[in-house]
Formats: structure tokens, C-alpha cells, sequence
């Protein structure tokens, strides 16, 4: 299978929130470290391995903090001559949880066009892992067609239900987990995303049961895989080399501290310090049963700890019950909580050890999405003891090498635990048929040849793919120039010069794209556009730069970037409240005000102009006031201008503020014309922008309207492949 245009398979795969790096996978460091990270890692290395994938690249987010490896401040990781580990900076560089990244995704996905911007070329596919990286990925596919895959790994509408049972308020929900902004994002991903794959068919049926936009029709089950390798049987015999072997032996020793009686079957569980995998429920059923106590010892492995106290809240207080349950049961000698495991050969170790002495792995979570430890247990050869809810079921029916329980019930998993430990013949039963059946369900190689095959379905079947990337996108990533004009008394103003005007953007190279900033509110710039006749521009920046529009076929699409990016700090009623004091400003009419414009009528007073200024900022407002032709008051987010707009755009989109080509008339035109950009000056400019003659590469034409826009095109030799002109000299 070949891309497009010939090649192997050049794939992203984004995975934002959690530790990942290409050894020693720190998982169960927190909530973010857990299954995700380790499946995405090994699907991307797997991926690798096939010959018709040329370049895979795992995106996530770049860290640099002292709580941390250092190993994650590396932008580029190469795992192997074809996986990147590529990291971007977005929300600074502290590790944050999950829901905290929310307000930081625009700037990730500014960054994430950017790295695709560099490589001239789009990934054949894109796939997301989570809602977080879901949501960057959706808006990656609608600027550019990208065939996008994602895996949810877990509902916002599910986790809703669980903090209520958990009588979390509505409130604090929000606050701490941002779950309006998570479930507007999911029914976005469903809606853009061409496969969702999931790990069983319980979770389609979640998908569907609580999302308008989740089609069954884009579902494919493909379980997870392991690495047969790593997790293999405990009666085969390995020729370890001297390093290995130490190391086994090490584990083994520090393992024996915990117990009095070394020679007892193990109940082994490895999982997350989270409340929902159920510690505490596993813990009290060994505690309350004597009996079980006499039969094996426990180890609990929750995942990786320094020190407790400095733990986030939810895995400090499950870490806090377990000790106190060790002591509530006096279970010093039988049971064991280690701080640590290294997961490349320590933890394979483990299911070993666990099978070799006769025991039981269990995962006693109350929820579970899929269950990858039972699946590495199986494959080890020790029996399982888990969870009827979710993926296990699915697992249980395919592997048959445990038993499934309710686990709410602490009296059902002693139960369990008691029958396979009291029955050699079940016992052996279990371990024989997971051993023999995980190589049939859940191996990579089984994994990746399912999932190449559905990816092909994609590639073959979506014209978009073919031929027909989102026009506007397809021209952005390619652009290397730009130009943007005002359009009232700059584009339009004189209908022969614009005509003229209208075959030089009909004739643009393709890389050159061209935009237009206005005053005007988004449908009024639409219709002077198509009233004089001038091609759709490529951009609209609208209402004085408060407002970005992209054109798709078309269609406009709103830039949810700019609008997250602007709105920091922005009290629209507020600042309306305080103005309304001042009887020489005029609100003007309703279909001139925006969500991030607030524009009066007002007289050319400077006088006038400073009281507004003065009143603003004894109130702590920061904003942007813009005054133009001599009776127009616009009032922004401090973010937002024309200029600032257009300075958004060469950002997110690569293009460099010297191959930018800007035109105005008036003073809301200001910021855009000053600066690093070309600037244009047509002849028929407000009197609002005499303060910029001298200024650096800004040209002052004596032609007027389009004219001017023309000249200056000329004067900076701006259609050539090299610019012979920088006006550091002013014309007129």
C-alpha cells in the first residue's frame, strides 16, 4: 500500500497530555500515564516495522520541568530510522493533567501547522488518541483533508456519570474537568473523523448511546496487541545475558522483603492509583478472608511514587486508603506496595513470577475501557480474576483464561480468587488457554495488519484524499506570500483600477494568496467582495481584526483560534457599562457590534478620545482602542487589530512578515502597516496615517484605491521569485 503520490506511508499519530518518551515508558506515574501511553507507543513502533511506511511520528507535547526526565524537553526523539517521537511546546513547558491543557489547544494546533508547514508534505493519515488530541486532529482534517483516525480511550459523557455517583457537583466538574468544553470537542471528533477504532464492541455501543455524531458505520474493532516477546510464558526457558539476569535477580530479592512466608502462591495487580481501578475493594476482599490470607501473599503495584504527600489529589488520597487498609487488616509480612517498576523487563518479571507460584492476577476496576494487563497476563500464562464491565468481557470470552466477576462486591473476588487457587485443573486450565489464544487475538502483528487494512479502505474510497484537500488549507500550507488589502477606499473606490486590479489576483501564482482586512462585520465584507466582483479572498480578516475567516469552497470558516487567543481579558459588558457615561460617544447600530468589537459614532476630539483611554484604564481594562476616518470608535480585545491579525496568520501559517504585503487608507489600518510588513499607502489616505511618512517599508503611492495596491506590488517587485525593492525610502 502506497500514499498518494507514490510513497510509503508518511503517518501522525498525536498523543498530548501524557510522559511519553522511547525507553522506559513512565507508566502509572499519574492518571495520564497509563494504558494510552504505552498502546500509542507500540503502535507507532510497530507501525514502523512495515515496508510500506515510510515515516511515522508520534506528536505530543514538549515538558520541561524539574518533576520530570529531562528526556522530555527533546523536540525530536528518533526511536528508529523511521519513528520521531516529535514534541511541541504549548501552555509553557510545566507537566500539567489533562483537563488543564484545554485552554492551551489553539496554540497547539498553531504549532502543529506549522511542523507540518515545515515538512511540505501531509501526513496520508492522521489519529488521535484521547479527546484532547482529537480535537487538534479535527481541526487539522477540516483545514486540510487529512483522513483522520481516533481512538477515545475513554467518554466524557461516561466520566460524567461516574462523578456523579461519586457526588462530585456540577460545578466542580467543570471546573476541574472541563467536561462541557470535553463533550462539545468528542461530538466534533465523531463528526469529522473518517474510523473510530476501539478495543471492543461494548465501546461502540457507548459511543453511539451517548453521541448524536457517533455513525456506527465508522467503527472498527481492533483490539490491542502485545508484544509476544517481552510478555511470554513462564515455563519458557530464556537465555538471559549477564545484565538481564542480575536484574531478575534483583527483583526477586527486593520482591522476597515483603513477605514473611516467601513459598505462597502471588495475587499480583497492576494498575494506576485512581479510585475507579477499585485498590481498596481487592485489598478488602484479601483483608476480610482469613482463609485467602493463609493461601497467598499480595503485591500491589499502583504505579510510581516518590513521595505521597506531593502527589496530585486523587492519587494521593487512593495511595493514602491503601496504607491505611494495610494497617486496618494488619497485612504487614503478606502483602506488598513497592514504589516503584521498571516496565521493559521488571514487569513481564512480575506476571512470571506470579504464574510460576501458582497464583492470580487481578484487575478489580470498577470501570474498564479495555484491560491491557489481562492480556499481558494471559500471555505470561497466570490466570485472571476481573472485572465484568467493558473490554474484560470481551477479552474473557476471546482468551477464557479467567473469571469474571462483579467487583462492587468485595465477597465476589475472594470468591474468585479462592475457586482458582483451590483447583490445579482450573488453574492450569486458565494459564494453557491464555498462553495459547493470545497469539490469535492480541498480537501487533495481528493489531497492525487489521488496521493497515482498514486505513487502506479510507485511502481508497475518500475522494478527498484523491484529489480534493480543503482548498483553503491545501493553498495556506503551500503559501509563501501574502497579500491583504483594506477593502473600503483601498480595493474598492474606482471601478476602473480595480478591474485591473481584479486580473493581477486572477493571475497570482499559486503560492501567493491574497486576504482582506476590514472594518466591516463579516457578511457586509462578503457582499463588497462579490458586488464588485473581486475572487473570494483566500482570508477574511473582519471588524478591524477581531474576527478571522478562512474560505473553503467557498464557505467561510470561522478561526476558533483567534477567537480563543483574543478573548483573554475581554469584558464586552463591561466595558459598554462604563462608557455609556460619555454622551459624545453614539453606540452604533446592533449589526455593527460583534462578540470582541464594541463600535460607537464619536467626533474627531483627542480630548474626547483620552477620557475613554483614562476611564478604561482606572477600571483595569485592557483593550485596544482604534479611531478611524474622523468619526469611527472601535474598541477590541487588547489582542486583537488588523495588524495583530495578520501577525496570527504569518505565525500559524509560516509565512514570513517580509513576504507579506499589506495595503490600507485609515487609521484602523495602522498596526498592519507598521512593522516588519511591506506596507502600502494608496494616495487617497485619511489624514490618520501622516505619522507613518518616514517610517521603515512602508512605500506611499501617488495612485489611488486598487491602484495604489497595484503600484506598490510593483515598487516591491512582490510577483517575482526575489524581492529587488525594500522601502526604507518613501515615496511622495
Amino acid at each position: 500500500m502506497l500514499s498518494k503520490n507514490g510513497r510509503g506511508l508518511f503517518i501522525q499519530l498525536y498523543s498530548i497530555h501524557g510522559l511519553i518518551r522511547g525507553h522506559d515508558l513512565e507508566l502509572g506515574r499519574d492518571a495520564d500515564t497509563g494504558g494510552q501511553t504505552k498502546y500509542v507507543f507500540e503502535l507507532a513502533n510497530m507501525l514502523s516495522t512495515y515496508p510500506e511506511v515510510e515515516k511515522v511520528e508520534l506528536i505530543t507535547r514538549w515538558i520541561s520541568d524539574k518533576k520530570v526526565s529531562s528526556d522530555y524537553t527533546n523536540p525530536v526523539e528518533k526511536v528508529n530510522d523511521k519513528f520521531d517521537i516529535v514534541r511541541i511546546r504549548a501552555g509553557g513547558g510545566k507537566y500539567i493533567r489533562k483537563e488543564l491543557l484545554w485552554n492551551h489547544l489553539e496554540e497547539f494546533i498553531d504549532k502543529s501547522i506549522k511542523n507540518l508547514k515545515t515538512k511540505k508534505r501531509l501526513p496520508d493519515f492522521i489519529h488521535s488518541h484521547y479527546a484532547d488530541a482529537g480535537y487538534v486532529c479535527s481541526e487539522l482534517t477540516k483545514f486540510f483533508g487529512i483522513p483522520f483516525l481516533h481512538t477515545s480511550h475513554s467518554l466524557g459523557k461516561e466520566k460524567i456519570q461516574k462523578l456523579i455517583n461519586d457526588g462530585v457537583s456540577s460545578e466542580m466538574m467543570e471546573k476541574r474537568y472541563k467536561m462541557s468544553q470535553r463533550i462539545s470537542s468528542e461530538e466534533k471528533i465523531f463528526y469529522f473523523s473518517d474510523l473510530i477504532v476501539t478495543s471492543t464492541k461494548q465501546e461502540i455501543e457507548n459511543h453511539i448511546n451517548h453521541y448524536e455524531n457517533a455513525s456506527e458505520s465508522k467503527f472498527s474493532v481492533i483490539p490491542p496487541g502485545i508484544n509476544l516477546e517481552k510478555f511470554y510464558p513462564y515455563n519458557e526457558l530464556i537465555n538471559w545475558d549477564e545484565q538481564t539476569s542480575l536484574l531478575i535477580k534483583h527483583i526477586n530479592q527486593e520482591y522476597m522483603k515483603f513477605f514473611v512466608t516467601i513459598n505462597k502462591p502471588l495475587i499480583l495487580s497492576l494498575c494506576r492509583p485512581d479510585r475507579r481501578k477499585n485498590i481498596s475493594g481487592l485489598i478488602t476482599a484479601y483483608g476480610e478472608d482469613k482463609e485467602l490470607q493463609k493461601k497467598a501473599n499480595l503485591a500491589i503495584y499502583a504505579g510510581i511514587r516518590d513521595d505521597i504527600q506531593t502527589m496530585e489529589e486523587n492519587e494521593r488520597e487512593v495511595l493514602t486508603e491503601i496504607l491505611l487498609l494495610l494497617d486496618k487488616y494488619n497485612l504487614y509480612g503478606k502483602m506488598a506496595i513497592p514504589k516503584k517498576h521498571d516496565t521493559e523487563i521488571e514487569v513481564p518479571e512480575l506476571y512470571r513470577m506470579a504464574a510460576d507460584s501458582g497464583g492470580v492476577f487481578v484487575n478489580a476496576a470498577l470501570s474498564e475501557t479495555f484491560g491491557l494487563t489481562l492480556i499481558e497476563a494471559a500471555a505470561s500464562g497466570v490466570p485472571v480474576v476481573t472485572t465484568h464491565d467493558g473490554g474484560p468481557r470481551d477479552i474473557i470470552e476471546n482468551l477464557k483464561n479467567g473469571i469474571k466477576v462483579d467487583v462492587s462486591d468485595t465477597k465476589n473476588i475472594s470468591k474468585a480468587l479462592n475457586k482458582i487457587l483451590d483447583d490445579n485443573s482450573l488453574w492450569n486450565q486458565h494459564s494453557e488457554s491464555g498462553i495459547k489464544n493470545v497469539k490469535k487475538f492480541y498480537s501487533w502483528k495481528a493489531h497492525t495488519e487489521k488496521y493497515l487494512k482498514e486505513v487502506k479502505k479510507i485511502l481508497n474510497s475518500q475522494s478527498k484524499v484523491q484529489d480534493t484537500f480543503a482548498e483553503a488549507g491545501r493553498k495556506l500550507l503551500d503559501m509563501e506570500k501574502l497579500i491583504v488589502s483594506d477593502i473600503d477606499y483601498t480595493l474598492i473606490g474606482d471601478d476602473d483600477s480595480l478591474n485591473e486590479f481584479i486580473i493581477t489576483l486572477k493571475n497570482l501564482p499559486s503560492k501567493i494568496g491574497f486576504g482582506v482586512a476590514t472594518g466591516r462585520v463579516i457578511q457586509s465584507a462578503v457582499n463588497a467582495i462579490k458586488e464588485n466582483n473581486v475572487p473570494l479572498p483566500d482570508i477574511f480578516i473582519t471588524s478591524v481584526g477581531s474576527e478571522i475567516y478562512y474560505n473553503y469552497k467557498g464557505e467561510l470558516i470561522y478561526s476558533d483560534g483567534w477567537d480563543a487567543h483574543i478573548s483573554h481579558l475581554w469584558n464586552r459588558d463591561k466595558i459598554v457599562e462604563l462608557l455609556s457615561k460619555f454622551n459624545f460617544l453614539k453606540y452604533q447600530e446592533q449589526a455593527n457590534q460583534r462578540k470582541f468589537k464594541i463600535s460607537y459614532y464619536t467626533n474627531d476630539n483627542q480630548k474626547n478620545l483620552n477620557k475613554v483611554k483614562e476611564l478604561l484604564l482606572k477600571n483595569k481594562i485592557k483593550c485596544n482602542l482604534i479611531f478611524s476616518h474622523g468619526q469611527y470608535l472601535d474598541i477590541l480585545p487588547y489582542r486583537a487589530s488588523k495588524g495583530k491579525a495578520i501577525r496570527y496568520l504569518a505565525y500559524r501559517w509560516n509565512i514570513p512578515f517580509e513576504k507579506i504585503l499589506v495595503a490600507g487608507d485609515s487609521g484602523n489600518d495602522i498596526e498592519m502597516l507598521k512593522g516588519d510588513m511591506l506596507g502600502v499607502v494608496v494616495a487617497n489616505y485619511s489624514k490618520e496615517l501622516e505619522a507613518l511618512k518616514g517610517g521603515r517599508r512602508i512605500y506611499f503611492s501617488d495612485k489611488k484605491f486598487s491602484a495604489g495596491i497595484k503600484d506598490g506590488i510593483e515598487y516591491y517587485n512582490f510577483l517575482n521569485e526575489e524581492r529587488t525593492h525594500d522601502a526604507t525610502e518613501i515615496s511622495n
